[in-house]
């Protein structure tokens, strides 16, 4: 019999807010899969780090953070090829993925390759939008408004079509496009309803009234604006002011 896929939301960052699901699949799978920048660290596997043993079985997916699709393509293939021979020795592989697998999630691509092959679970992690409404204090929508997730490198007419059709959101994936986002917000009247957020759960953590930023601040990758436009009357509380 061959092993199971596991797809493994490891949540924002704070390594206390993976599930009880989570933990037990990771310290009994033989086998960990984890996405990882190029150059750099893999974010998804410092939340879990405490998790991993000495004779897990590691296979970093080092994806380039490009544009375009094909290089990441055809490192998902490979990944993929990779993972399909452990799964085929009846090993379990656990793919680890930032927040919650199927919520702009890396491990979709993952998913998409062999799902149709392979008995799979997805396990769902706390994302960072949900981190967001919880540390900025305030509500994300209520009653029957309707809350949107706006990518950051939409253009602005979108974004703003986007914006006028719903009464909460958080624009995310934020990074070198802060300061055209944060100048779209005033121009439509909405800086004043905005929060800056980064590094969600994390010791460096911030948060900021979007009226006491500038354009010319900076933004890292992992970074969110939330914006609520809604009649309830929300306000950020002052200790996030």
């Amino acid at each position: 019999m061959s092993g199971t896929l596991y797809g493994i939301g490891v949540g924002p960052g704070a390594p206390d807010l993976i599930t009880l699901r989570a933990y037990r699949l990771l310290t009994a799978v033989p086998v960990i899969a984890w996405p990882a920048p190029e150059g750099g660290d893999s974010f998804a596997r410092s939340i879990v780090a405490g998790c991993i043993r000495a004779d897990h079985v590691e296979i970093p997916i080092r994806v380039p953070m490009r544009t375009e699709r094909f290089p990441a393509a055809e490192i998902y293939d490979r990944a993929a090829i990779e993972i399909a021979e452990h799964l085929e020795a009846g090993r379990d592989v656990a793919v680890l993925c930032e927040g919650d697998p199927f919520f702009y999630g890396s491990f979709m691509y993952l998913f998409q390759r062999l799902s149709g092959r392979y008995p799979f679970e997805i396990v769902p992690g706390v994302s960072s939008v949900m981190a967001g409404g919880a540390a900025i204090a305030r509500p994300l929508a209520a009653r029957n408004e309707v809350f949107s997730v706006i990518p950051a490198p939409l253009d602005d007419n979108r974004i703003e079509a986007q914006l006028g059709a719903c009464e909460g959101a958080a624009i995310i994936k934020v990074g070198r496009h802060f300061g055209r986002i944060r100048a779209l917000l005033g121009k439509l009247g909405l800086t004043g309803q905005g929060c800056y957020a980064e590094r969600l759960t994390l010791e460096t953590q911030k948060l900021v009234p979007l009226d006491a930023m500038t354009d010319d601040d900076a933004a890292p990758y992992f970074s969110m604006i939330l914006v609520y436009r809604g009649g309830e009357g929300w306000s950020l509380p002052a200790q996030t002011r």
